[in-house]
């Protein structure tokens, strides 16, 4: 399970590129495929975009000398495939120059119709360099530059296509932020001394002692030009009318519930949420939806810490670290032999045996997608003789993918979608497994308008599924 994206902008700050480098660095849980980094140095835009991990791609020559500017913007990406040279073409922000004006957009979510609107653009005779969206956005902004001022061609923009978006812009000197009408990701806006700063979390405005102001509003377009809030200009978005017409009944927003269960870290607030109370509070709720007899409670790391400690302090069962990962390990190394295959699990995650052996274990995790690292673990719990395995799950079966840029499996890969919790317990060689309810859920959080349609199929956007 992967979230597509991270983003960040910094205004008319010395240390831009320096700064944009640490605010995609505290977001690098939101994409390790690729990143990069444009600044606007006055004259002309300056870019450095590569797959890979963002301490592996900038050096301090990139951020003193290269990347010279005060403007800048940046993006983590999270993408399909191998970090290879056709990978490179797809990391962004993506940069383009027309008549004068230099464009760089970074994106974060999905658009959905985006395979009709590339085909309508290259009958046009527009050629495509890559398959990211930030790239379409940048053709459909450009296409109605000559006919109208950026801000109009920007909500031109947003009024042809359908999906989940929030963007940032760097258009020359000026910074923009925009979020879809419902709002399904995250965009936030902060202050650094003077300077006006944008991130998908607030983790990034904590390690950069940046002040936190507001939210990017939903179906808002943020135009910044200036220090002062009278600078800062806020147009709405022209929503496309086949997505307003998907459903007539969606009131509100729809933001992306999975943010608070699993992507966003737990030191951010997103949705006027602090993330780790959410989690700490599922595990809460879990503890009274399903008690069981056990010995202790324990997390799955990294994921399953914050709702395990509501669990346990619930419960009144002992909390224990019974699995210790290992920090020091990357996203690739050396690939196991066929006889094997569960050592991609355990290079990361080692139980201690002696917390283990004889005892009735509550293990406690965001979710169950496919099964398969959740029955390798348990199979490793059993061998270490584990007594009784129970197992709680801080949000409902997951039995709808995602279109909204969740890199969730195929509905048949989901194995919620095809077998019942007796069956899913069963064959994850479970004595128990308790999902949270839907009420559970949004009883543990205190902002409301979320998009569930991955637990209840309830699409509030047109996905042409």
């Amino acid at each position: 399970m992967k979230e597509h994206c991270g983003l960040f902008g910094i205004y008319k700050h010395a240390d831009a590129a320096r700064l944009t480098y640490f605010g995609l660095y505290a977001q690098q849980h939101r994409g390790q495929e690729g990143a990069g980094i444009v600044t606007w140095d006055g004259s002309k835009m300056r870019d450095k975009v590569s797959p890979g991990l963002v301490h592996d791609i900038f050096n301090e020559q990139d951020l003193s000398t290269k990347l010279v500017g005060d403007t800048a913007i940046g993006h983590v990406r999270y993408g399909s495939g191998p970090s290879s040279a056709a990978a490179a073409r797809e990391s962004e922000p993506f940069l383009v120059r027309r008549n004068g004006l230099q464009l760089a957009i970074a994106h974060n979510g999905a658009i959905l119709n985006g395979r009709q609107l590339r085909k309508e653009l290259e009958n046009q005779g527009a050629i495509f360099y890559s398959s990211t969206d930030s790239e379409l956005f940048a053709h459909l902004i450009v296409r109605n530059l000559d006919k109208m001022g950026l801000e109009e061609s920007i909500r031109a923009a947003c009024a042809k296509v359908i999906g989940a978006y929030s963007i940032v812009i760097l258009a020359n000197d000026v910074l923009i932020a925009l979020r879809d009408p419902l709002g399904v990701r995250p965009l936030c806006l902060g202050k650094l001394g003077n300077s006006p700063v944008i991130a998908s979390e607030t983790c990034a405005f904590d390690l950069l002692e940046a002040e936190f102001i507001r939210f990017v509003r939903p179906g808002e377009i943020l135009v910044i030009k200036g220090f002062e809030e009278s600078c800062m200009q806020s147009y709405p978005i022209m929503q496309n009318p086949s997505a307003q017409a998907c459903n007539p009944d969606w009131q509100g927003t729809a933001h992306c519930i999975f943010e608070l269960v699993y992507f966003a870290r737990p030191d951010s607030t997103i949705f006027n949420q602090n993330v780790y109370m959410a989690r700490k509070n599922m595990g809460i709720a879990l503890a009274k939806e399903a008690p069981v007899e056990a010995d202790l409670v324990m997390p799955f790391p990294d994921s399953g810490v914050y709702c395990a400690v509501g669990y346990a302090q619930a419960s009144g069962l002992p909390y224990e670290h019974a699995l210790i990962r290992n920090h020091y390990v990357g996203r690739t190394f050396i690939q196991p032999t066929q006889d094997m295959r569960d050592f991609s699990v355990r290079v990361k995650l080692n139980p201690v045996q002696n917390v283990i052996k004889g005892k009735r274990i509550v293990i406690v995790d965001d979710s169950i997608v496919r099964g398969t690292t959740m029955r390798i673990r348990v199979k490793k719990l059993r061998e270490l003789g584990a007594k009784e395995i129970h197992c709680r799950i801080s949000c409902p079966p997951v039995r709808h993918p995602c279109f909204y840029g969740v890199d969730f499996a195929s509905r048949g890969e989901l194995i919620a979608s095809k077998y019942s919790k007796e069956e899913v317990a069963k064959s994850l060689g479970l004595d128990s497994l308790h999902h949270l309810s839907l009420e559970g859920m949004l009883s543990s959080v205190v902002s409301s308008g979320f998009c569930l349609a991955c637990f209840d199929g309830k699409y509030p956007i047109p996905t042409g599924a």
